[in-house]
């Protein structure tokens, strides 16, 4: 793929799958504690196509074979710039149009989860920054990496990653794990 390392990367017969894969296995690269990460999804036959250059320069072959005889991604994840400082997620996802030429888009970001029972016991009355506080402080909190993609048609997957079960066979995948997530990755297509 692209400008994400080899990573070995389970092929999945979806290609938006393999897409949210080949992330997610990018991110676990870079380790925790990270800054969200914002990818453009592009068709690679029209990249190569269109971009020779750019895809020279991402090490797509030409060939319809990888470098281990494996059929390449139909989709390849191409990073973006880095998301704007003190902007809240969904007022800059807000403000993103892209391209034709971009099939869909990803993005990997870190956060605290609780076990279901544990949202039994949220003290109400919480404002967002008292309920961060106290998310981060309950002790069954759980370092979870999400990402997330959607194409231009409303298809979408999601891999989740808990820090606690950092491993290439421990990542949930699924098209509904994170709904809010990809119904703002969906409207940047609006």
């Amino acid at each position: 793929m692209s400008n994400l390392p080899d990573n070995g990367t389970p092929l999945a017969a979806n290609p938006l799958t393999r897409a949210v894969l080949e992330i997610d296995g990018y991110a676990s690269g870079l380790g925790w504690d990270q800054p969200a990460r914002l990818f453009a999804l592009v068709d690679t036959a029209r990249l190569r196509a269109q971009e020779p250059a750019l895809a020279d320069q991402l090490g797509l072959t030409d060939d319809a074979e990888g470098d281990e005889g494996s059929a390449q991604a139909p989709l390849t994840p191409v990073e973006q710039d880095e998301l704007p400082a003190g902007v809240p997620l969904d007022e800059f996802l807000a403000t993103i149009a892209w391209p034709d030429a971009v099939a869909g888009c990803a993005l990997t970001i870190e956060r605290l989860m609780l076990p279901p029972t544990a949202e039994e016991s949220i003290p109400a009355g919480l404002d967002d920054g008292e309920l961060a506080k106290w998310v981060a402080e309950h002790p069954d909190r759980q370092d979870v990496r999400i990402t997330v993609a959607v194409l231009r048609d409303g298809t979408r997957d999601s891999a989740l990653r808990l820090k606690q079960k950092d491993s290439e066979t421990e990542v949930l995948t699924g098209s509904s794990l994170v709904p809010g997530l990809a119904e703002a990755l969906g409207a940047t297509f609006s």
